[in-house]
């Protein structure tokens, strides 16, 4: 029998079921990659407390990564909200004494709502522990200008220097997401040598909840399978955006992705890609 390749997410718990590890183990299915999840946080509001972030310990951390390792073993990772130095510091850790070949980085410092996932002070730690490492990483526009000081970025030209400027942190690869821009929905590649960019129709829908982690799963998943950057990145592009054509919400309150979007009905948009060299 020829065993699905094993992808491991290390991210917060959205008890709502539209980001986070349910986001990505959704993809993961989707993509036929065999998923595991490593849980840094469980994200709901306590109904009295109205706190939203409920941190797991570095033992909880530990003991979760060394089960899916000796059970099952990890052939990619990716990383999604980590939120503080201790969490980076762990993970980063873990990674390198495994010595995972496929690792991606989703630096999530801000959610949809733009809720505070990511600590100033492990900014730092995620620069200099997990980036270095990193087969790509994904920013979206807010996170890619945190990592870039606080720079504006309001077009295509500006994410494109954008990349070019994140590869000096350390990643093989830089894709900076454009889908808060106006216009279409443009994503910025740089593999070091050239620029990429991938182009689709802007959808006209607020439910999008969760569509950076399901973007940067399908990436993964495609890149575990032994799929090129640009690639992975262009069939994750067609993903995410058949996805959210598809969204829904059960309340008034944003919703999701749908995840089996592409297979029940196939594409919803071609994806424009073009290399400039």
């Amino acid at each position: 029998m020829n065993y699905p390749v094993r992808v491991m997410t290390i991210a917060g718990s959205a008890a709502g079921g539209s980001a986070g590890i349910q986001a990505d183990l959704k993809t993961f299915e989707e993509l036929d990659v065999y998923g595991m999840s490593i849980i840094t946080a469980i994200v709901g509001r306590h109904p009295e407390t109205n706190k939203n972030v409920h941190l797991q310990s570095v033992e909880a951390i530990e003991a979760q990564f060394s089960t899916a390792i000796n059970q099952v073993g990890a052939d990619g990772v990716k990383t999604g909200m980590l939120f503080s130095k201790e969490v980076i510091e762990v993970v980063a850790r873990l990674i390198r004494k495994e010595e995972i070949q496929t690792v991606v980085v989703d630096p999530v410092m801000i959610g949809k709502m733009n809720s505070k996932l990511l600590k100033d002070d492990a900014i730092e730690e995620l620069v200099h522990q997990l980036i270095p490492m990193a087969t790509i990483i994904t920013p979206n526009v807010p996170e890619a200008s945190i990592l870039l000081g606080g720079r504006e970025l309001n077009t295509v030209e500006d994410l494109k220097q954008a990349a070019i400027d994140l590869h000096k942190l350390g990643a093989k690869s830089v894709l900076v997401k454009g889908g808060r821009l106006e216009g279409p929905a443009v994503d910025v590649l740089f593999n070091g040598t050239a620029l990429t960019t991938f182009t689709a129709p802007r959808i006209d829908t607020v439910n999008t909840s969760g569509a950076g982690c399901t973007y940067s799963a399908a990436i993964t998943a495609n890149l575990t399978k032994g799929q090129a950057v640009a690639e992975a990145v262009g069939l994750a592009k067609s993903f995410v955006t058949t996805a959210i054509e598809h969204g829904f919400s059960y309340t008034d309150i944003v919703g999701p992705t749908f995840h089996a979007a592409s297979r029940k009905f196939g594409e919803a948009h071609p994806i424009k890609i073009e290399t400039l060299t």
